[in-house]
């Protein structure tokens, strides 16, 4: 049987960008490591180097240590995905799951975060990762109605959880950011900046000796074989008892729901390092702001004091990036108009793996075939715990019931119905939440 001609023809399996990334770009060259060539063996094949099948690889390799596993990642690392995040690693659940309805569900939540954080620290100190690790703490922030009540209902959660934060008004957001842009924000120490693509190249390089991963070799199919599966790339193929997909929403041309999946494009912008000047029109440093409404801008800076920004989604195709860098221009300068003209160092898209009711797709979905997709701009943390749990669930161990934490990602309908439905969706949202765009 063969999975990916059969099922989705005309889906990729792994993304193309029209523009590098720009925090790759700021690190020193690199060579990539070898790519996957002829035929061989192995006990389990992870397709994607992101931080969900690293920290699959990492705990599969730990509880079995006498089995050979394979990672498979389409461009080098850093390129992809995992290095044109923002760079959040929150200790505590993510907004999209916080619910102050059901404390007992978000304390395990909560539990598994900083758990994973407090691993994802030790392997940047154990390996001495050179990825600007910061604890600085989040804001939230909003400017209009919608945006200011999905941050009231975020400080509902973090109260009844009993968590950390503090409400700001519009003068201590100014004072704080260099912006009077928003009306109220909140800030929660619970949260980690990191350079996102310095993150994953360590990660990747802390992997244990047996653990192969091949760069610029994507999984073009899947077979099953026996009673195994056939993995080819490029150059060569991998037998194999056990495959995880790990791709995100490219795991759909694998053999994972496409009912239940599609791909998003959202876009950010890096400027040049700021002068003194520059520097006091954005308050201190560093620090990192996430949008009250999902529509809404993400901002930070870094340990070299630039700005990032990040905002704008399309569905399933990226945009142009000339049109990308002007949209993102116009939102840096309505909230800092002194750097109307400072421009952008590098501008680039990225995917994300996206599911109606924002559960993932995760689990077994044949036999020895596993899938962790759907991260719905998830992030690092929760990747890494949606990772280790499908490693557990792989070798038969206990493991947390991520559908009964997360949700199982529900059916969503076919193109063209699946598009209009989602700009319809997004014309909607734009409008209530025109003022955090």
């Amino acid at each position: 049987m063969t999975l990916a001609p059969h099922l989705a023809p005309h889906l990729a399996t792994h993304p193309t960008h029209r523009s590098a990334c720009g925090w790759q770009a700021l690190l020193p060259a690199r060579a990539p490591g070898p790519s996957q060539r002829g035929d061989e063996r192995a006990e389990l094949v992870v397709v994607g180097a992101g931080y969900t099948g690293v920290a699959a690889a990492r705990a599969y390799q730990a509880l079995a240590p006498e089995r050979r596993v394979v990672v498979l990642e389409a461009e080098r690392v850093g390129d992809g995905s995992p290095g044109r995040n923002s760079g959040f690693m929150l200790e505590i659940a993510l907004a999209n799951d916080a619910s102050s309805g059901a404390l007992s569900r978000m304390a395990t939540l909560n539990r598994l975060s900083r758990e994973a954080m407090a691993s994802l620290k030790a392997l940047v100190d154990t390996h001495a990762i050179d990825c600007q690790l910061t604890r600085s703490g989040t804001y939230r922030a909003a400017r209009g109605s919608a945006g200011r009540a999905a941050l009231a209902s975020y400080a509902e959660f973090l109260h009844a959880a009993g968590l950390d934060y503090r409400r700001l008004d519009r003068a201590a957001l100014a004072e704080r950011l260099g912006t009077d842009y928003y009306a109220e924000g909140l800030y929660s120490p619970d949260c980690y900046l990191v350079q996102p693509a310095a993150l994953i190249r360590g990660l990747v390089a802390a992997l244990p000796p047996a653990v192969t991963c091949y760069e610029q070799s994507p999984a073009l199919s899947l077979n099953r074989d026996g009673d195994g599966w056939r993995v080819t790339t490029p150059e060569g193929e991998i037998r194999t008892r056990q495959v995880m997909l790990a791709n995100n929403a490219f795991a759909r041309a694998l053999g994972a729901d496409r009912s239940r999946l599609t791909a998003i494009y959202t876009y950010a912008a890096l400027t040049a390092p700021l002068t003194p000047a520059d520097t006091a029109a954005v308050a201190g440093m560093p620090w990192g702001l996430l949008p009250a409404h999902r529509l809404g801008c993400t901002l930070r800076t870094t340990a070299d004091r630039r700005l990032m920004i990040r905002a704008q989604y399309d569905y399933e195709r990226e945009r142009d990036p000339a049109t990308v860098a002007a949209a993102l221009t116009a939102s840096l300068t309505a909230r800092y108009p002194a750097l109307a003209d400072i421009g952008f160092e590098r501008v680039w898209g990225g995917t994300t793996g996206l599911t109606y009711n924002g559960a993932p797709l995760w689990g077994e979905i044949g036999p020895g075939l596993y899938v962790s997709a759907g991260c719905n701009g998830g992030g690092i943390v929760k990747g890494s715990v949606l990772g280790e749990a499908l490693a557990r669930l792989a070798l038969g161990r206990p493991a947390e019931e991520i559908p009964a934490l997360f949700g199982r990602a529900s059916w969503m309908p076919p193109a063209p119905i699946r598009r209009l439905a989602f700009e319809a969706i997004r014309r909607v949202e734009q409008r209530r939440g025109r003022d955090e765009t």
